[in-house]
């Protein structure tokens, strides 16, 4: 009972992730709505490729035009021509050989223990890429379809083709996929998630809390921001990708990704590699085994105002990046994190000590909030 219970409620919850799914395709632009137009597109580009080949010109193997059709409904255009190109490449390797195999040996069995080898071998070479396993596939249609002739391996290859022809022009010309709104989202939750940590770090040194537990929580949350980074970045390349070929792109209605897209890249690679040092230094500062005093509270408040205006710059640089009007506010803030950055310097310098593991720590800290600021500084002026 506890196992069909358990598969029940693992069933539940798919269907309701599912409703969710398609109640966010119903309601706006989305990941959501986005596979469900792919989906449609695919069951389209299958359909107009059998109309014409199976019940308007009844090919003798017309199942192949919608078989082809609906595997190159990519993701993006560039894509569904690329695969395209290797994957008729891939079956017109398989069915000639298999064509030339099965009219040298009568057995089907025997041919496929001659050819399907081959076809295994060839469909790893490089230059077919993903689209090799479809050798073996042509090759396999040939070889259990019947006798073998010339004639219907030639229509299969038309038929392929024929296939591809539909499923390409489909994506292309029926709402082209692109994927700017999916990047614009990636490099936001990245900054929204780098701002976060400062503004928390920068909250706890202001309160003078070292508790090492919610230090080591502010460590952990930075050390998953360069997978954040990294997914923005993957994005971005998605995007560009999502652009070429795109008849969308040649209208001009959307621009592409530009150095805006670079420069903010660059920035929260900055920002992920030097908010882990400052967490990581914190953390140590908390640690109830650690020796040395911890940093003095007023300087303690100083480093976390500094993070504030920090993290504030990097909001507004988001921001500035991606089409919003935040130009004078980011200029005022690089002005601010210039000041705290030179009030932040004086400060370490005073309080430096005679005392290795406090030269240490402030050093450290020092370094970091260079770090931070001087990619804001250059990119925000």
């Amino acid at each position: 009972m506890h196992g069909i219970r358990l598969t029940w409620q693992t069933l539940w919850r798919d269907l309701s992730a599912a409703a969710g799914a398609a109640r966010r395709a119903c309601a706006g632009p989305g990941r959501e709505r986005d596979l469900a137009v792919q989906a449609v597109k695919a069951a389209l580009a299958a359909w107009v490729a059998w109309a014409v080949a199976g019940w308007w010109l009844k090919a003798p193997v017309a199942f192949v035009a919608p078989w082809v059709a609906v595997v190159l409904v990519e993701s993006t255009v560039y894509r569904s021509i690329a695969h395209g190109l290797q994957q008729l490449a891939a079956i017109a390797a398989g069915t000639i050989a298999a064509t030339a195999v099965g009219l040298l040996l009568p057995s089907p069995v025997a041919a496929m223990a001659v050819v399907l080898p081959l076809a295994m071998l060839l469909g790893q070479w490089r230059r077919l890429g993903s689209q090799g396993v479809y050798a073996a596939t042509g090759a396999l249609f040939v070889l259990t379809g019947g006798p073998v002739s010339v004639t219907t391996s030639a229509a299969r290859l038309a038929e392929a083709l024929f296939g591809a022809v539909v499923g390409i022009a489909v994506n292309a010309l029926v709402r082209p996929p692109l994927y700017l709104r999916d990047t614009r989202s990636a490099l936001r939750d990245a900054v929204a998630e780098a701002h976060g940590i400062l503004r928390d770090v920068a909250d706890g040194l202001a309160a003078g809390r070292w508790d090492t537990a919610e230090a080591g929580a502010w460590h952990d949350r930075a050390l998953r921001l360069p997978r954040l980074v990294e997914q923005a970045r993957s994005a971005v390349e998605w995007s560009r990708e999502s652009l070429r070929v795109n008849p969308r792109r040649r209208s001009g209605a959307v621009p592409p990704p530009g150095k805006g897209y670079e420069d903010a890249l660059m920035v929260l690679d900055y920002a992920a590699v030097h908010t882990a040092e400052v967490t990581r230094t914190v953390l140590e500062a908390a640690a109830e085994d650690r020796s040395a005093p911890r940093p003095d509270p007023a300087l303690a408040r100083r480093y976390g105002h500094f993070l504030c205006r920090t993290a504030d710059a990097l909001r507004l640089y988001s921001h500035s990046r991606f089409g919003d009007d935040h130009e004078d506010e980011l200029r005022e803030a690089v002005s601010e994190l210039r000041d705290a950055l030179t009030v932040l310097r004086r400060d370490l310098a005073r309080a430096t000590t005679d005392d290795p593991d406090e030269v240490a720590t402030y050093g450290v800290l020092l370094a970091q909030a260079h770090r931070l600021a001087d990619q804001l500084l250059a990119s925000g002026t």
